[in-house]
């Protein structure tokens, strides 16, 4: 027994040396941890610190100037419009600019003082539930607070005010509303950067990318190839996803299919970027697979399929216009459940550009430097 425990103390020890004698390997090892698990601190967080709101205030007395000023000093709610009609409400919201909009009737105060129930509108963007639902809680909870200092004030039993709530986009609060349409571009970017980063690691590994560069083909033919196949996997896969969502998940697809499979064709080219980079960046399979795993998480939490951009750090929020599935996300998200048009999504399709012009050129100069 003794015997065999020095041997196994030996061979562990054999394989920590080979772990730990690289610096690369121990970067790998330390580094990624500590970036995960502060971005998990502070992105993959379910608390709302800023909830942007409009107010239609219709009653302009006592009773909702005091209630206004404990919404606006709760502390999470952010006023970004006070409106002056109903029909104002929509362009806030189908932009996003406002999460919810809240609207008090006329003559708050007559009914309150009368006794009875009077109601305030309450209506969310509800293309996130999580977010939607968390944000008619604190709303809720200020209604709370507001109600019981008015029953102490006035003597009465009853609560004076009750919210009616209506949700955009997701009339019934369903997360699978919210996540289904984002997981037709989350889940093909997950293949899609580890086919493309494997595919010249793996050559690179057997010794063929070597015979591929004595071959007829040029630097770009041999990019351009090896770029097409993982872009039409991961369309295949969104497609995939895109069926499930439509057809077996009853979520109802309102926009235009055309607008869709544009947005997610320039995503999954920049992905492909992404992951030739790191193909040519990496010296094995192995390298290959963790640096994309390690881009994979953060890639994820930042791209605001979890939880809102708005919630994060001002930095972390910087750092996801690098991240090519926010926009995606945005865009597959209100193309779906919008009905939006390519008008309305353009702005995500500029980054999404961007990012593209960036990585394939530097896919490309990296294959040129390191591999030639």
């Amino acid at each position: 027994m003794r015997d065999f425990l020095h041997r196994v103390l030996i061979l562990c020890r054999k394989e920590l040396l080979a772990i730990f004698k690289d610096s690369s390997s121990r970067v790998i090892l330390v580094g990624p941890i500590i970036m995960q698990s502060l971005l998990f601190g502070y992105a993959a967080t379910f608390d709302l610190s800023n909830i942007p709101y409009a107010l239609l205030d219709q009653s302009h007395d006592a009773a909702s100037t005091a209630l206004i000023a404990k919404l606006d000093g709760a502390g999470v709610f952010h006023r970004v419009a006070t409106l002056q009609r109903q029909h104002d409400i929509a362009a806030l919201l189908d932009t996003q600019q406002a999460l919810l909009a809240v609207h008090i009737g006329p003559r708050l105060e007559q009914q309150m003082t009368a006794g009875a129930t009077a109601k305030i509108q309450l209506l969310i963007d509800a293309r996130n539930s999580n977010t939607a639902g968390s944000a008619a809680a604190y709303v809720g909870a200020v209604i709370d607070r507001y109600n019981a200092e008015w029953r102490a004030k006035q003597g009465l039993s009853g609560p004076p005010l009750a919210i009616e709530t209506r949700a955009w986009f997701n009339p019934n609060l369903e997360t699978r509303w919210n996540v289904m349409p984002g997981m037709i571009a989350a889940l093909s970017m997950v293949q899609t950067l580890l086919l493309t980063a494997l595919s010249v690691a793996r050559e690179r590994e057997q010794g063929t990318f070597d015979q591929l560069l004595v071959t007829p083909l040029s630097l770009p033919v041999i990019m351009i190839g090896k770029a097409i196949a993982p872009i039409l996997v991961g369309l295949m896969q969104s497609t995939l996803v895109l069926l499930i969502t439509l057809f077996w998940f009853k979520v109802p697809l309102a926009g235009s299919l055309a607008t869709l499979y544009l947005g997610l064709l320039l995503f999954t080219t920049a992905s492909v970027g992404i992951g030739l980079s790191i193909s040519a960046l990496s010296a094995n399979m192995q390298q290959a697979m963790l640096y994309t795993f390690v881009l994979i998480m953060p890639m994820m939490l930042l791209s605001g399929l979890a939880t809102p951009v708005r919630n994060m750090p001002d930095l972390l929020q910087f750092m996801t216009y690098a991240n090519p599935l926010r926009f995606a996300i945005d865009l597959v998200q209100r193309v779906y459940l919008e009905g939006v048009g390519l008008a309305t999504v353009a702005p995500d399709f500029v980054p999404l550009l961007v990012i593209t012009a960036v990585t394939l050129p530097l896919a490309g100069w990296l294959f040129r430097n390191r591999l030639i």
